[in-house]
């Protein structure tokens, strides 16, 4: 099962938002693997195609993902770091293990108490730049990814059918805002779905 609607002729062989888009970009995400439903994230794109996937198969909350194309080729490497204050997740844009140790991560995501920060459970550094995720009230789904400003980069919300049924709370509708690194969020998006043990 490659989309959740009949593919373009063209569609598998098209690459996945590896870079920014000069328009929002609405995804599809599914907390579970295809690979026998088990563990992990699959993702849709406005056209049903997928164009990310992670898999954990039998493994839940692992301490080092991939996450891949539908081809399978690895876009990020994610490991989970043990801190005493703080869990801390680093990004690399690899899958080459002899390299992590020397190249600096794409991005790192830190996770904090929630008492200590309100509804702000994670900070996220890329190079210069400072992001925070922003989760809903307490029980809510949804969670925006937002700038040292305060601007909206990404927000996910419980995805809701055609008809305007709410489906699981498993299943999130993402929306990217035009000139981020599509895969970039999505890393992102998996750091945060591991950190709240949803894959």
């Amino acid at each position: 099962m490659a989309n959740v609607c009949p593919p373009a002729p063209q569609a598998l062989s098209l690459s996945p938002y590896t870079n920014s888009s000069s328009k929002r970009e609405t995804y599809t995400i599914w907390m579970k693997s295809l690979v026998c439903h088990t563990n992990g994230c699959t993702v849709y794109n406005s056209s049903g195609n997928i164009v990310y996937r992670v898999d954990n198969y039998d493994k839940k909350c692992s301490n080092e993902v991939h996450l891949m194309d539908l081809q399978g080729k690895v876009l990020y490497t994610i490991c989970k770091k043990k801190l005493k204050a703080f869990e801390q997740w680093d990004g690399y844009r690899t899958s080459s293990p002899s390299n992590r140790n020397k190249e600096k991560p794409g991005f790192q995501v830190k996770s904090y108490s929630r008492m200590l920060m309100g509804t702000t459970a994670c900070q996220i550094t890329v190079e210069c730049d400072k992001y925070w995720i922003v989760a809903g009230k307490s029980g809510a789904v949804g969670y925006r990814i937002v700038d040292i400003d305060g601007h909206i980069v990404a927000e996910a919300k419980q995805k809701l059918s055609s008809s305007g049924v709410v489906l699981g709370d498993d299943v999130l509708t993402l929306e990217v805002v035009p000139h981020m690194d599509h895969s970039l969020i999505m890393a992102i998006v998996i750091v945060y779905g591991l950190i709240c043990r949803k894959m």
